[in-house]
């Protein structure tokens, strides 16, 4: 340890045990200074038979004057200061303070041994009050300035009742039993069972060291172990901890926990012995030789060569070790010198936590570094020297994280993880610097060490952002109009930065003493003119200072404990934002008329308080409910893997307040939290302090929501509502606010909840008030802010970076929907609700949500649907359809769907209405695809139940819309307006002309086949191979496509004229011939139409003539013809780039080729002279030449 390691250089301890002081005894002829030799008898003493004089007095009878006195002295003093003070001390006296020496605070013992403990203000009564325990210790000192008691030391520890935990009932009472069931795998439960179940024995105290043997029960797998535990402790603290279970563990294992509750639960079962040096005093020569033989005897396998070594250096006159006085105690406690702090193990420290860096992606690693914080906070609390120490071992923990130098050298920020972490860290160091009743020179080594870690390139800045600073954490709150941004900016800030600051903070004000020394303080009955600032007009006091400033010191108090002192002044930073409030509502009362012209306003904030480093807002909220919340034993131990119950509140009346107030802490932090987050402040720069800020914003309303609403705390939400709302530009919620204020959705839907039941005129004002998003919202300029002496201006030159819009907008839609839900029925609300939705929200796909929340309301399944909400679902949806008609939107075809069967729903007029309108709503495709083919379905026709007139309504609407699709878009409508008007026969015509006028524009050949498809398949054979042969005119198959998608419509398109007669084919075919060069695909069609006779379409007055059609004739001559001049191209196009692996295929390729050749009576000879070109042309292919002889000769 560091303290250890200090020790061992200043008292240069002979070569054994260090840290343990050296006892002197006299010469020969001195008088001895312990009182008579024999006087300390093995067993006699205070309290007979070897044992501790018994700690179980009745209650009633009051301590001895020599208890009170040893009581004080052994927590106070070291031993070696009341051996030095006094010449001679009865032994009954040693055995008191030997006694009282052992700490008595189980709860102290608790904080030593798990990370999860949960006490604190608030969650149960203090620790040390057990059966067998000690009377509770008095709290602790006043901080500095604070009147205190002769001959206590400020800077001591309370080794009673940690300050704010009550007293009366003990950690081990709370948990023994067995109750919480998460917390049974700590050492400390684990302590308490090993104790209850008899498992410490041969408990033995000598001096200031403690020993035992504790037993684990055997289980299944293992058996059972007993293991050896030594304790050394002084001025009621442990000091070292051996156990032979060796655990290797920032805190004591369960077996160090079992020996001390068995010598707090059962002093009066404990061997007592003075300090062995006590006892050696006690000895003759003869004795003394018979002990030391003895004892080596009995472990001469391990302390021989170290006696041997020893008796050398004594025998030698020139050894060291008779150069000192006196020889080390173990037993003797500590000397005046040695720094009095319970033992903590730094090196378990330090691996833990690089253990738990290490395993940054991981969330229990998170979870485990900030119970660490919290066990820091704890034994601020408790005055535990170790609370700073080892936030300085976590500190260079994290100052040596690699990931840092990595961050830095890549431009890359922290995980957000990490920042929470940081953040945590700096705010702790802000709590130990400004600790009230640290050492000047303790400070002043904090601070050397803070600076020399901010210097440092890799230390994180506080919001990840080198562009954009905040100002001094010592600024007072009310920035003069001499302040310009720029001079109030920092070059620099890191994390360690407000810490820093706290250097110029200090608790020697008078003023401030006062405040948190009583809460009686009130204005003098005659103020001087100085004074008049100092108090409101109830004569209460304030405290004028930098607000987050002032709740670290808050903040301080209660994590040192002083939660009355943090209490007190608490209220007094609350009575000075009231009159803050009072004042700055009364300033925009006479500006409230050009701020409504200008229709802007200015930030009146340079720093918010919901998301600043110092959390100012939640530290005021929890000291207020922390003096609110009923004890609950069983919260103090709860497990980090289980949930915890919600805390229970109750109304404690304001001691400092107004002699005619009825009002408590309670509704106090309420009011703070409410005047806090209506605080309008600007968004912060950068990624992380923008993310920050919702955090914090939904932290905060969580603790909110924790209360129960009464009627004090409605009057006082209700109050403050108002107040936010009349507050002008110095709330955000105001008539005006700034473009880039932060805004104030998610606060408002808390709001509405809460007030809804009890003032809903007033909630719904309030929430439309807030739906507005300004950043997103035409904004004309700031303005002339001269006007505003007591404002920085901060005029919006850019567009803002706001990188959490989207949860913004999101958290705008949440508060819009519970409007919504709430407003069900009331036809006036949700008109107003839906003008401001329609005014404020700007993204499609939110408001496309509320749309479908809205109709989901609407229509429950169990009841019948509320018409009112309906259209406005079905409005919201119109606006979707408006907004995203002309914008690329993935989930377009689900919203319009969804439209069509929200205007179902609400009945027949409202899919007569988007049908007639549908060119503002839709694309032609989707309102005839989509739209007019579900209006007119036989579903939509059963389930609104439509006589005939409305029937031919709605369909008489969709023709219309058809037709006017298919004028707009013919390419994509065509079809579906044939379709949409098949039952009219007028319309129809319409439909088929407009087709065909297209056709010969910008339609394609698939667009065309589809159409003629369907025209077939309606009964119009004709007309369909009008179209086919139009939709022929736009093909061109080149030689090599034979799977190209069109080819089964050509081979139809054949088939069709075919069925038709001899001269539609004779019609077809030259279009064939000029579109398609495939020969496969021609070898094909003339295979098909050679097969049977044309004309067996069956249309009447045709006849078949019965005959197959000669190739050598037209029309299939020169189809014969194209074929036969399609293969010899595509021959040779093949061959010159043909490899030896496609030779088999080409092959293949002739024979299909002179099947086609061998159709004419000539064509043997045309294709023999072929093969014989081939040859020619391509006779260094000798062995594809060679492959050719032998199939074809």
């Amino acid at each position: 340890m560091a303290e250890g390691g200090e020790r061992e250089e200043l008292l240069s301890p002979p070569p054994i045990s260090p840290a343990k002081r050296l006892c002197s005894w006299p010469s020969p002829q001195a008088q001895h200074p312990r009182g008579t030799p024999g006087a300390a008898g093995g067993g006699a003493g205070v309290g007979g038979g070897g044992c501790l004089a018994p700690g179980a007095r009745p209650h009633l009878q009051p301590e001895s004057l020599l208890d009170c006195a040893a009581k004080t002295v052994a927590e106070k003093w070291a031993y070696e200061r009341v051996e030095e003070r006094f010449e001679r001390i009865p032994e009954p006296v040693q055995r008191r303070i030997v006694y009282w020496s052992f700490p008595r605070n189980e709860r102290e013992i608790c904080m030593y041994s798990s990370f999860q403990y949960r006490g604190g203000p608030g969650a149960g009564a203090a620790a040390g009050g057990a059966a067998g325990s000690s009377p509770v210790e008095e709290g602790p000192p006043p901080p500095p300035g604070v009147a205190t008691p002769a001959g206590s030391a400020p800077g001591a520890a309370g080794a009673g009742a940690s300050p704010g935990l009550g007293t009366g009932t003990g950690v081990a009472s709370a948990g023994g039993g067995g109750g919480g069931g998460g917390g049974e795998g700590l050492p400390f439960r684990r302590g308490i069972r090993l104790l209850d179940s008899g498992s410490v024995e041969n408990v033995l105290q000598v001096g200031f060291h403690l020993s035992g043997t504790v037993t684990e029960p055997a289980t299944a797998s293992d058996p059972a172990m007993t293991y050896k535990v030594a304790i050394s402790f002084d001025r009621c603290k442990i000091t070292s901890v051996t156990c032979g279970c060796g655990n290797k563990d920032i805190f004591y294992c369960a077996h160090v926990v079992a020996l001390s509750l068995y010598r707090i639960r059962k002093p009066d079962q404990v061997k007592l012995r003075l300090p062995i040096s006590e006892t050696l005093f006690q000895m003759n020569r003869d004795q003394l030789q018979k002990f030391i033989q003895y004892l080596i005897t009995a472990h001469h396998t391990e302390v021989l060569p170290t006696a041997q070594k020893l008796a050398d250096e004594i025998l030698s006159s020139n050894s060291e070790i008779n150069q000192v006085n006196g020889a080390p105690d173990p037993t003797a406690g500590a000397s005046i010198d040695d720094e009095n702090c319970w033992h903590l193990d730094e090196e378990q420290v330090k691996e833990q936590v690089k253990l738990f860096l290490s395993q940054g992606g991981y969330y229990g690693s998170g979870k485990q570094l900030n119970s660490m914080f919290s066990k820091v906070r704890e034994m601020l609390r408790m005055r535990d020297s170790n609370g700073a120490r080892m936030l300085t071992l976590i500190t260079e923990q994290f100052m040596a994280d690699p990931r840092l130098t990595l961050w830095r050298q890549q431009g890359a920020s922290m995980t957000d993880k990490c920042r929470l972490l940081w953040d945590g860290l700096g705010a702790l160091w802000v709590c130990i610097i400004l600790n009230p009743h640290c050492k000047l020179e303790e400070k002043s080594c904090w601070l050397q060490q803070l600076q020399k870690w901010n210097d440092l390139d890799i230390c994180p800045l506080e919001d990840g952002n080198y562009g954009h600073e905040l100002p001094n954490v010592t600024n007072a709150l009310s920035q003069s109009a001499s302040h310009s941004p720029d001079s109030l900016s920092r070059p620099r800030r890191t994390v360690f930065s407000r810490a820093i600051e706290g250097r110029e903070l200090h608790w020697q004000d008078s003023h401030l003493q006062r405040i948190i020394s009583s809460d009686t303080y009130a204005a003098p009955a005659c103020q001087r003119e100085s004074e008049r600032l100092l108090f409101n007009s109830h004569g209460q006091p304030l405290w004028l200072e930098h607000v987050p400033t002032a709740c670290a010191r808050v903040d301080a108090l209660r994590s040192h404990g002083y939660p009355k002192e943090a209490l007190r002044l608490t209220v007094a930073i609350i009575n000075t934002l009231r009159l803050q409030q009072q004042r700055q509502l009364e300033i925009y009362k006479h500006q409230k008329k050009e701020l409504l012209q200008r229709g802007t306003t200015t930030i009146t904030n340079l720093e918010g308080w919901v998301g600043h480093p110092l959390d100012p807002i939640g530290c005021l909220f929890l000291t207020l409910t922390e003096a609110c919340r009923l004890n609950d034993d069983s919260y103090m131990e709860m497990s980090d893997m289980n949930e915890s119950r919600l805390p229970v509140y109750q109304h404690v009346p304001v001691a400092s307040g107004c002699p005619n107030s009825n009002e408590s802490y309670l509704s106090l932090a309420l009011e703070v939290a409410l005047m806090g987050m209506g605080q309008q402040r600007v968004m912060p720069e950068g990624l992380y302090a923008q993310d920050k800020v919702c955090r914090n914003e939904e932290q905060l309303l969580s603790q909110l929501q924790e209360l129960q609403l009464d009627d004090e705390l409605v009057q006082t939400l209700r109050k403050q509502c108002i107040l936010l709302l009349e507050g002008g530009p110095f709330s955000g919620l105001g008539e005006v606010v700034h473009r880039e204020s932060v805004p104030m959705h998610t606060f408002a839907k808390y709001l509405f909840s809460a007030l809804l039941p009890h003032d809903p005129d007033l909630s719904y004002k309030l929430a439309l008030r807030a739906m507005r998003l300004p950043v997103l919202e035409n904004s004309s300029s700031a303005g002339d802010a001269s006007h505003s002496h007591h404002m920085v201006s901060v005029v919006p030159s850019r567009y803002p970076r706001w990188f959490t819009l989207g949860h913004l907008e999101s958290q705008q839609c949440e508060l819009a929907s519970t409007m919504l839900t709430a407003a069900k029925g009331d036809a006036l609300r949700l008109r107003t609700i839906l003008e401001a939705i329609q005014k404020h929200i700007h993204s499609s796909s939110l408001i496309f949500k509320l749309a479908q929340d809205a109709f989901k309301i609407a229509t429950p399944t169990d009841s019948s649907a509320d018409s009112t909400l309906l259209n406005v679902a079905l409005e919201l949806g119109l606006q979707v359809m408006r907004m995203t008609l002309s914008t690329l939107n993935w989930r377009r075809r689900e919203m319009v769907r969804w439209l069509v069967t929200c205007a179902t729903e609400v009945g027949v007029r409202a899919l007569v209405s988007i049908l007639q309108s549908w060119y503002t709503l839709f694309t032609p495709t989707e309102a005839t695809s989509i739209v007019a083919a579900t209006a007119v379905s036989h579903t939509t026709i059963l389930r609104l139940s439509l006589d005939y007139p409305q029937r031919e309504e709605l369909a008489s609407c969709a023709r219309t819309l058809a037709l006017q699709c298919a004028m707009k878009d013919p390419q994509s409508c065509a079809l579906s307006a044939l379709t949409l008007c098949e039952k009219d026969h007028i319309a129809f015509e319409a439909a088929y002309q407009i087709a065909i006028d297209a056709a010969a524009g910008g339609m394609t050949h698939s667009q065309l086949f589809t159409i003629a498809r369907y025209m077939e398949l309606r009964g119009y054979p004709l007309r369909a191979f009008k179209l086919a042969s139009l939709a022929m005119s736009h093909l061109n198959l080149a030689y090599n496509q034979d799977t190209h998608p069109a080819i089964n419509d050509v081979l139809w398109a054949c088939a069709l004229s075919h069925s038709l007669g001899k001269n539609e084919l004779a019609a077809l075919i030259p279009l064939v011939v000029k579109s398609v060069h495939c020969a496969t695909v021609l070898s094909d069609i003339l295979r098909r139409c050679t097969v049977t006779a044309p004309g067996l379409a069956g249309i009447p007055g045709r006849r078949s003539s019965g005959k197959l059609m000669s190739t050598d004739k037209a029309p299939l001559r020169q189809l014969l013809d194209a074929t036969i001049n399609a293969y010899i191209n595509t021959t040779h196009s093949r061959l010159t780039h043909i490899s030896p692996r496609h030779y088999g295929e080409f092959i293949e390729f002739l024979s299909k080729a002179r099947e086609t050749f061998l159709l004419p009576q000539d064509g043997h000879l045309q294709f023999a002279q072929f093969i014989d070109n081939l040859k020619q042309i391509y006779k260094g292919k000798k062995k594809l030449m060679l492959l050719v002889r032998e199939r074809f000769g």
